[in-house]
């Protein structure tokens, strides 16, 4: 599963949730290594952002109800596609 509408807004509540900046700055080999062992919660955590992006204050209080890990989990994907995106844009 992968997150789809407005990515920012999903930035913006992790930002403001302030779960942006320890994840920037952890071993996201080590944290991607567990997902198997969670996947349950990251699907629902990414099928909520899917289903909130477009309401930061709704999209705040749904993952609030998910784990710290599940919640790093969805900043990393976030970071990753980000990533990608500015990869593509200075390739094309």
């Amino acid at each position: 599963m992968y997150l789809q509408g407005n990515l920012q807004n999903v930035f913006d509540a992790l930002y403001t949730m302030g779960v942006i900046d320890p994840v920037l700055e952890m071993d996201w080999d080590k944290a991607l290594e567990e997902i198997p062992s969670h996947f349950d919660d990251y699907q629902n955590i990414i099928k909520t952002a899917n289903l909130n992006y477009s309401n930061i204050d709704l999209l705040i209080n749904e993952l609030e109800g998910f784990s710290e890990k599940a919640i790093t989990f969805l900043a990393i994907e976030v970071a990753r596609e980000f990533a990608d995106f500015h990869t593509r844009a200075e390739i094309h």
